[in-house]
């Protein structure tokens, strides 16, 4: 396909030849006009001098004197010679330069009629103009014509070197026009040279969006190919995300699994906890996906008892930290429950309890209960804690409290993300006697 460069130009150049040539045509018309026009009035200059110094005796006869003649007419090799035709229709007088000249037709006109045309005699083109006039005489009027002829070799010769002097400074105002076109053209396809040229280093990962300062028609599209490039970025982190959070969410089961088989001696214990295992994996992959497709928000709200969840999520992640066997309270009322989609709330309490397990010495307290329209769940343990300037950072992927203890750092980026889709409140607080409290503020159920 031609390049829009190309088009531009061929389109402009048509249009500018196109336009010279009209203009071309129209001055090469008017010029044509002027000089026919100048003809005609030469040769009724002309016609009225020969009028002026002819005279019709009583006796009825036609006098001109030639030597009043106009040097024209009274020079043989003239290109220029005049005709007087008399009532009979018959040439009374004719001009020096007449001689050896093709006569015109000859016709006797109306007294005041005038006619100015270009004949052809001896296949040569001619300027003739003829004048009726009715002489005064004492027996009454006497009819005359006079004719005046020209040839058109100068006229020819005028109009041809016009044409030449017309063609030629038309074509160098072509060319200069043309040249104007380019450099103009060159400037005008400047911003989308540079939009081409920053897409480039899109591309090439130089750059992430357009920063140019462009002209308002094109701001409107590097604005859109800007907001394009967000919208893929912002998929491109939510498949990485997706991901990160899949890998996480299976990390516990996964545990579950290597533990159970190390140390499980009764088959049907065994065989229990791996099923359970492989259908928490399954049940989390396909909230992962159904997550992702949803870009993030909540597919399926449902009423979900807090305390039965909890108790299954503690019982699983106990499995997986086997070592540690804690001392874990829970204080939490079996009629409390949440509007939420079941695999938002076992994603949320288990990355909080799962770090509650991580980090703690001996003890686990887990809490809710209502307060106004919320729901309070508080997730404390007796660990370290975290640094005041650490608690910030911690909410995002990839950050660690502990950088010397194993794990990807996305588990409260996760409880982070799930807490704003519901509108909910994340805290995170040293306690006064150490370790860390986690506290969740949720929209409390409107049957409760």
């Amino acid at each position: 396909m031609m390049s829009l460069n190309r088009r531009i130009l061929f389109s402009a150049t048509l249009v500018l030849l196109v336009f010279i040539m009209g203009i071309a045509l129209t001055l090469d018309r008017a010029f044509y006009d002027s000089a026919r026009l100048g003809v005609k009035d030469r040769l009724f200059a002309k016609l009225l001098m020969l009028m002026g110094d002819a005279e019709v005796e009583d006796s009825g006869e036609l006098d001109v004197p030639t030597n009043l003649l106009d040097a024209e007419l009274g020079h043989v090799n003239s290109d220029t010679y005049a005709y007087i035709v008399d009532p009979t229709n018959t040439i009374s007088w004719r001009s020096n330069s007449s001689l050896n000249k093709p006569m015109p037709p000859i016709a006797l006109l109306e007294k005041g009629k005038k006619e100015f045309s270009q004949i052809i005699l001896d296949d040569e083109y001619y300027f003739i103009y003829r004048y009726g006039v009715a002489w005064k005489t004492p027996t009454g009027d006497y009819p005359l014509t006079f004719i005046v002829i020209s040839d058109t070799v100068l006229f020819e010769a005028q109009v041809e070197r016009y044409r030449e002097d017309l063609w030629g400074w038309l074509s160098i105002m072509a060319i200069f026009l043309l040249a104007t076109q380019m450099l103009v053209l060159h400037w005008g396809l400047q911003p989308l040279r540079k939009v081409s040229t920053e897409l480039a280093a899109i591309e090439s990962g130089q750059q992430e969006k357009l920063k140019g300062n462009y002209p308002r028609e094109i701001q409107v599209l590097t604005d859109s190919i800007n907001s394009l490039i967000n919208h893929e970025h912002k998929q491109q982190k939510r498949y990485r995300n997706g991901l990160a959070d899949l890998a996480h969410s299976l990390k516990t089961p996964l545990a579950v699994l290597q533990g159970t088989i190390q140390s499980e001696e009764n088959e049907t214990i065994r065989q229990k906890t791996i099923q359970e295992q492989i259908d928490r994996m399954d049940n989390t992959i396909q909230y992962q996906l159904r997550r992702a497709a949803t870009a993030g928000s909540s597919p399926g709200m449902g009423l979900i008892m807090l305390r039965p969840m909890i108790d299954r999520i503690v019982n699983t992640v106990t499995k997986a930290y086997r070592d540690k066997n804690p001392h874990i309270a829970i204080e939490i009322d079996e009629t409390i429950g949440l509007q939420i989609d079941e695999g938002d709330l076992m994603e949320l309490l288990g990355n909080l309890i799962d770090n509650a397990f991580k980090w703690c010495r001996q003890n686990i307290h887990l809490s809710a209960g209502y307060q106004e329209n919320q729901v309070i769940i508080q997730i404390k343990d007796d660990g370290p804690g975290i640094r005041s300037p650490e608690i910030t950072r911690i909410l995002e992927r990839g950050v660690r409290a502990d950088q010397s203890t194993p794990g990807h750092g996305i588990g409260l980026a996760i409880v982070r993300d799930i807490i704003q889709v519901y509108g909910g409140e994340l805290a995170i607080e040293n306690n006064l006697t150490g370790g860390l409290c986690v506290v969740l503020r949720l929209k409390k159920n409107k049957q409760h």
